[in-house]
């Protein structure tokens, strides 16, 4: 393979190894720690506040991985089973954390396999077209979310339809379209946006990819400043609509995302993906680096620690029991643990895992 495409091939691996170090720092923070009781507390709250970029960088990775499979010859079948087999780990994830999900819940795996399956649709558009249809799915997110009369802030018996929300009217697809933890309506956006930065990648458009993460930023900024406007000009009811505030406040959470929040966080993304092929142009990542078999073993890793730490931490008297220094000791040894094995699981493939079982499915 010509170093250019084993050089980002790898950027992309770190990336992922990155973005489920967010996601398992962030979801045992929550999970282990108690309440604030010492300095160090303020410290693991600005820790865990780095895992939102997790699900972005997933998301956005899964769609220009899709991208370069494309030009790599993968047909529309393909990418078919590997939506598919994808969604079957989101349910299956879903029966192993009951306490979390159930089977009408949509967490990140559910969008990214429905994003890859459907992903036949947005290969016959270019780059623009994609990033035309990604604006036009953020645009429209706000809207459903008001015809839905969808909460300002979701709960998780909520966007897992537990009593009493099991009688929603539009059960499983509400929740997958618009009120789940990862709905289509927004975050199909960033697969698209993703899979225009594939192409991007794939053409050696360096300087197109820049363009497209200012520009990016330049719009986030945009739609924050806009959430302000009820501030400036509290007495016009259209800055103190709830439509409004669906498109462009700026919530600590995102259930549900607002415009401003997704579009900013996609440009957290771009950044951070050219910030990753320019450190790869200049030192080359090794495939057995720590980052890189993370990368290799996310989808394993994803699984295992939601069910270590969300569901078997119940029976052990360690949910939400202890304090942020004990935390912090936890979430440190357990990442260590994960790279330390991750490593050791390269020599054989990564066999067995979760990846390992996508490809055979997939191929």
């Amino acid at each position: 393979m010509p170093a250019p495409a084993r050089a980002r091939l790898l950027s992309l691996d770190a990336l992922r190894g990155l973005a489920v170090l967010l996601m398992m720092e962030q979801h045992m923070g929550v999970w282990l720690y108690d309440r604030p009781r010492s300095d160090v507390s303020t410290v693991l709250i600005a820790f865990n506040a780095l895992g939102g970029a997790a699900a972005p960088l997933f998301v956005t990775l899964a769609g220009i991985g899709t991208a370069l499979s494309l030009r790599g010859g993968r047909g529309d079948l393909v990418l078919v089973r590997r939506g598919l087999t994808v969604m079957a780990f989101g349910y299956l994830l879903s029966l192993l954390t009951p306490s979390w999900f159930t089977l009408r819940s949509w967490f990140v795996l559910h969008v990214m396999g429905a994003a890859i399956l459907s992903a036949p649709l947005w290969r016959r558009f270019g780059v623009r077209g994609r990033l035309a249809l990604a604006a036009l799915v953020v645009a429209a997110t706000p809207l459903i979310q008001t015809w839905l009369d969808t909460p300002a802030s979701l709960s998780n018996d909520r966007m897992a339809l537990k009593p009493p929300f099991d009688g929603l009217p539009g059960g499983h697809l509400r929740v997958a379209f618009a009120e789940g933890q990862f709905p289509i309506f927004p975050w199909l956006a960033m697969f698209l946006v993703g899979m225009a930065a594939g192409s991007m990648i794939a053409a050696d458009d360096r300087r197109g990819l820049r363009r497209l993460a200012v520009a990016v930023l330049a719009i986030g900024l945009a739609l924050a400043a806009l959430g302000y406007a009820d501030r400036l000009l509290p007495d016009v009811p259209l800055f103190t609509s709830l439509l409004w505030r669906r498109a462009f406040a700026l919530p600590l959470g995102f259930f549900p995302a607002t415009a401003s929040v997704i579009v900013l966080l996609q440009s957290v993304v771009l950044w951070l993906l050219l910030a990753a092929l320019a450190v790869d142009e200049r030192a080359p990542y090794d495939r057995r680096a720590w980052i890189v078999a993370l990368g290799r073993s996310s989808l394993t890793l994803l699984l295992v620690h939601v069910v270590v730490f969300r569901e078997l931490t119940r029976p052990l008297g360690l949910w939400q029991a202890l304090e942020a220094e004990e935390a912090l000791a936890v979430i440190g040894l357990w990442l260590v643990l994960c790279g330390t094995l991750a490593r050791a699981w390269e020599k054989v493939g990564y066999r067995y895992g979760a990846e390992w079982l996508l490809r055979k499915i997939a191929g």
